[in-house]
């Protein structure tokens, strides 16, 4: 198998076949290839529509989660499904053009271990893009990501790549992010961006600052998830200092009688709040432990895989 196409549908029964009968002339030229449709939880006639792609087209895969989990979820599973040696995504609204496909392979090509594309003339709510914009602002100043577009769908990925992400929340606007701090090499291309014909988008401005909450973490988490006693130790020292220096002050001022007082009582609480986060780092340390002996967990329940043997020409 050489190229995996993963899509999330959510709610898009007038436009999955579309996206197939685009798709699909595109991936001949390829070669062999599957197309992961992963449903998350559609409400509508999205999955029937699948099936009946599925029945024609052996190169059809179909992800049923039991319910809706987001995007993010989506894509995590639809890349632990992947067989190919090349794994590309895109959304399945049809405003990622498929065309676009075969320039941003040949860029992988190149050396990187993905290719991210820009939607340069984006079609989108004004609304949509200034958020996009102001949060692609505050993304590089947190980070060393250079995409300008990290909200765009349309990427290709060496299997590898794509299969170390685990991504969570609304991380799959910083799938670029993710890649990039794990030391990937990462290109970018212009790409086309159509407006949305049918059904409704599934864009809420709110993701966006939920997807920053996870990206913070996920720094903490990739920076001190081995050690996170040095976070705790480094902060804890900080405050134990300064709880030192307020006690000292109090005894050269009013030697070993030391007055009662807003000083002396900040002193205590500095140090009694410094032994707290070395005591919290501790903890921390025995949960890792357990962590990183047990299996990470499935970010989605699939209700069922619909996947045929016969090889995808």
């Amino acid at each position: 198998m050489k190229y995996s196409v993963v899509i999330p549908v959510y709610n898009e029964e007038h436009n999955v076949t579309q996206l197939y009968k685009e798709l699909k002339p595109v991936l001949l030229k390829l070669g062999s290839h599957e197309i992961i449709f992963v449903d998350d939880g559609s409400t509508d006639k999205t999955l029937e529509e699948l099936k009946k792609l599925y029945e024609r087209d052996s190169s059809v895969v179909i992800v049923e989660h039991q319910r809706n989990y987001g995007q993010t979820a989506a894509f995590y599973s639809g890349f632990q499904q992947a067989r190919g040696e090349i794994v590309i995504s895109m959304d399945g609204d049809l405003q990622n053009d498929p065309r676009d496909i075969p320039q941003l392979l040949k860029k992988l090509e190149e050396g990187y271990d993905a290719v991210a594309g820009w939607r340069y003339n984006r079609k989108d709510p004004w609304c949509y893009i200034i958020v996009s914009k102001i949060a692609s602002v505050v993304r590089k100043w947190l980070t060393n990501d250079f995409t300008h577009d990290p909200g765009c769908s349309l990427r290709v990925y060496k299997s590898e790549a794509a299969k170390s992400l685990f991504v969570y929340g609304e991380m799959h606007r910083f799938i670029t992010t993710l890649l990039i701090v794990e030391g990937y090499k990462i290109a970018e291309l212009k790409v086309n961006h159509r407006p949305r014909k049918a059904d409704k988008s599934k864009y809420k401005i709110t993701k966006v600052f939920n997807g920053f909450v996870d990206l913070l973490n996920y720094k903490f988490w990739l920076k001190y998830s081995k050690r996170p006693l040095h976070f705790f130790f480094k902060y804890g020292l900080v405050m134990a200092s300064l709880g030192a220096a307020l006690l000292a002050y109090n005894l050269v001022k009013y030697g070993l009688g030391m007055e009662l007082g807003p000083t002396l009582v900040i002193a205590f609480l500095l140090l009694t709040a410094a032994l707290q986060f070395v005591g919290l780092g501790v903890l921390a340390e025995l949960q890792i432990r357990s962590y990183y002996h047990s299996h990470p967990e499935q970010l989605a329940k699939i209700k069922k895989i619909y996947r045929k043997n016969a090889e995808h020409n």
